[in-house]
């Protein structure tokens, strides 16, 4: 089971949506014209996500501020705040994982491209604790990551393209999933269009943009000449997130609007004479002085921005179902066993920081209809270090006192500890350096063997090396030992 969202309707009829554990692992790119309806396109995302995963949108043109009131997003005006103030927001965002809006459309471009190179690289650089995976999406996507030198200074276009490359290249890692939207790809520097996986193409005319869109889709040059057909809205989409093959998408319809909508034809004013028209335009005037502008509202301060951040979002009432009855404890409990065993045998998540893999917990319970599995992350960290020893379901008196011990040490040392614990019980052959470090979660076989020798050091293992170099293993405070073993696993 997957978290997918609705995005609109093939053309057979078929409802077609994205998976959002993909697109966090394989970011999107969205092309298409002025008026094509990329921003429409961007909308649907963010509206169908928002209860799922936090988002973070970069907002050249202010269009998006309008999400808050309806998704509890907060809307950031980067005029209001000087650039250490601004780095100081993004990190407090990744700390809180709130969803925001930075709207840029206040400022001339080459300071636009300078507040998103330091909000993107302050969100980039937060400590590993925070690396939640969250939505990243930035529109006109080639002002900020442009192919060639444009009128905007040189240090300006250098930190922009250094930070869109950090997001797209690198983001991953560190749970930022990088969602890009340009009006032509031709302007877009090809090594960040080139790192994302699934594909949006709407409307275009140039015979460059439609070649290398083409491209991407993989489409023949011949083909090429029906991304110019396309109406306003329709997208042809492709990738591990959406489809294995390119098809037509019409994108649904949105709960919020655009504060900037489309030009509409309105009536002219009624005929008059030619001499009229030259009395309004040249009559002199009274010489008063203009009248003063409409007060203001309040412009929010960097702390209010902040106390804001801070507090706990609001509640979003779910429509789409009616909530499930409490599920029994026994139930509960091989649900949230079935979770780990999925996260222990991806192997993607060997190397995943706890608080993103809490964060993957949660998606996958709501995948299996369990709303609150009852755990917080001190709690899920002893049940991931248990199901990454093999330890499943209720624990005996034996496996209490184990834990009991293993409480003792330090959070992440806990898995190496119970896999060395149930080999002893077992009388199996004392796990390897390597499978040590698996659990343990690096590639370093030096921090294993001075996770050893702490633990050597504590009392909480006695370590017997025989003649031939085997090791085995004995935990006096259990009265377990291993069998004998060689310390480095054979290739």
């Amino acid at each position: 089971m997957t978290a997918r969202i609705d995005m609109g309707a093939s053309e057979r009829g078929e409802s077609v949506s994205f998976d959002i554990e993909e697109l966090l692992a394989t970011r999107l790119l969205v092309q298409g014209n002025s008026g094509s309806g990329k921003s429409h396109l961007l909308r649907r995302l963010l509206e169908g996500s928002a209860g799922l995963v936090q988002q973070v949108v970069i907002d050249p043109e202010g269009d998006f501020v309008t999400l808050a009131d309806r998704f509890g997003h907060v809307a950031i005006s980067a005029a209001d705040h000087s650039e250490a103030e601004i780095a100081r927001i993004a990190a407090r965002i990744r700390e809180h994982r709130v969803s925001v809006v930075l709207a840029l459309d206040e400022l001339e471009v080459d300071a636009q491209m300078k507040c998103a190179a330091t909000f993107l690289s302050a969100m980039f650089d937060a400590p590993r604790d925070h690396w939640y995976p969250a939505l990243v999406v930035v529109d006109e996507a080639q002002l900020f990551a442009p192919s060639a030198a444009g009128e905007v200074s040189e240090e300006a276009r250098r930190t922009s393209l250094a930070a869109m490359t950090n997001l797209m290249c690198r983001g991953r890692k560190r749970g930022l999933a990088g969602i890009i939207a340009t009006q032509r790809l031709a302007k877009l520097a090809k090594n960040v269009a080139a790192e994302a996986s699934n594909f949006m193409m709407g409307r275009t005319f140039l015979d460059i943009d439609m070649a290398r869109a083409a491209d991407l889709l993989g489409m023949e040059r011949r083909q090429a000449e029906a991304i110019r057909d396309l109406p306003r809205g329709t997208f042809l989409a492709l990738g591990p997130a959406v489809s294995r093959r390119p098809i037509s998408v019409q994108i649904g319809a949105v709960e919020t609007s655009a504060r900037s909508g489309s030009p509409k034809l309105v009536p002219l004013p009624s005929a008059a004479q030619p001499e009229d028209l030259q009395g309004l335009l040249f009559a002199p005037g009274d010489d008063l002085p203009p009248p003063p502008p409409p007060p203001r509202a309040p412009v929010p301060t960097t702390d209010d921005l902040l106390r804001a951040i801070s507090r706990p979002g609001p509640v979003l009432t779910p429509t789409a179902a009616p909530s499930a009855p409490a599920m029994p404890d026994d139930e509960r409990e091989a649900v949230i066993d079935a979770v780990l065993r999925e996260i222990v045998e991806d192997p993607d998540a060997t190397y995943r920081a706890a608080a993103v893999l809490f964060q993957d917990f949660g998606v996958r319970c709501r995948m299996h209809r369990l709303a609150d599995p009852g755990l917080d992350l001190p709690g899920f960290r002893r049940r991931l270090a248990m199901a990454r020893a093999g330890l499943y379901g209720e624990l005996d008196e034996g496996w209490l006192d184990a834990m009991a011990l293993g409480a003792t040490l330090p959070d992440d040392m806990l898995a190496p500890f119970l896999l060395v614990a149930r080999a002893g019980r077992e009388g199996s052959e004392a796990p390897s350096d390597t499978a040590l470090a698996t659990v343990y979660g690096t590639h370093s076989l030096g921090r294993v063997r001075r996770l050893i020798a702490y633990m050597e050091e504590q009392g909480i293992f006695v370590l017997r090396t025989d003649l031939v170099g085997k090791r085995s293993i004995n935990i006096p405070r259990l009265g377990w030992t291993t069998a004998a073993a060689m310390p480095e696993a054979a290739e």
